[in-house]
Order: structure tokens, then sequence, then C-alpha cells
């Protein structure tokens, strides 16, 4: 049972984390096997760039993007709330300041 009383700020952060987190897993089990298949299958071994290479370096890209957005402060919501945060001070600093 999902508590009524959260903040959804918080909310929306935790599941982004959960997701990045699951993401993680997900990546370092398939790249895992990847390199698994490429040992035990390239009997070339010319000296080229292993083709697990590429995969983990395209996927590892968009899996450093989920990060950042996800304990970094890219996301979207993040960056509206620090706005929101930044024009809340704004507007009590104009508000505190005595006017001649």
């Amino acid at each position: 049972m999902e508590p009524l009383n959260r903040d959804p700020y918080l909310w929306q952060k935790a599941k982004a984390r959960a997701k990045f987190k699951s993401h993680l897993v997900v990546y370092l089990v398939i790249n895992t096997g990847f390199w698994v298949i490429w040992a035990l299958t390239d009997q070339g071994r010319d000296g080229l760039v292993p083709w697990p290479v590429w995969a983990g370096a395209f996927w590892g890209l968009g899996l450093a993007m989920n990060g950042l957005a996800a304990y970094g402060g890219l996301s979207e919501p993040q960056r509206t709330q620090r706005e929101y945060e930044r024009l809340l001070r704004e507007q009590d600093g104009r508000n505190s300041v005595p006017q001649a």
C-alpha cells in the first residue's frame, strides 16, 4: 500500500533512481554476456576493436545520461523544481527589502 502523503518531487526522484539502477543491472548482465560470446566465438583476433566495445560504448552513453538525469539533476522535473525555488527566493527577497 502506498502512503498518501508523500512528496511528489521526492517520489519522482525515487522512481528515476530505481529505474536507473535496474537499467544498470541489465546493462552489466547483457554486456557481460556479449563479452563472453565474443571470447568464445571470435577466432579471428586480428587486432581490430572487439565488437562488444561498440555495444557497450553506445549503450553506456545512454545509461550515463540516464544516471545524470536521476542523480545529477538533469531531469526536467528537477530543473523545474530548482527554478521554482529560485523564483520563490527572488520573490521573498523583493518582499523583505524595505522600500524608500
